[in-house]
């Protein structure tokens, strides 16, 4: 689900990609609408990379984006699928089991990425 980015969506996503000159997506032209899927399709080289960008978050950070997930709000279909697990496995380590349940079926449940 596109949204336009609040002030905490834009800090976090400078805080996993500081790379990131601007809110633009350099192929289309667009502006992200989301933190996750720029991340793992733009900056993070593989999925070692973006397990540690996303490492980098508090767990206050990490559960914001959690329930953005499980609103539909952060949408998972563009992240690739090895990037959506260590996502799954950092929220299961670091808030709960059954959150990181609840965050699989999102991402199984989701749409199709809108590129």
């Amino acid at each position: 689900m596109a949204r336009d980015l609040s002030q905490k969506d834009i800090d976090i996503l400078k805080k996993l990609a500081p790379e990131c000159g601007d809110l633009t997506c350099g192929g289309s032209g667009h502006m992200f609408h989301a933190i996750l899927p720029p991340v793992s399709n733009h900056f993070a080289e593989n999925a070692d990379d973006f397990a540690e960008r996303i490492g980098r978050l508090s767990d206050e950070e990490l559960g914001y984006i959690t329930e953005k997930i499980l609103t539909g709000e952060e949408g998972l279909g563009c992240v690739a699928v090895e990037d959506a697990e260590a996502l799954v496995k950092l929220i299961h380590d670091r808030i709960s089991p059954e959150m990181a349940k609840k965050v699989i079926a999102a991402y199984e449940s989701g749409g199709e990425c809108e590129r």
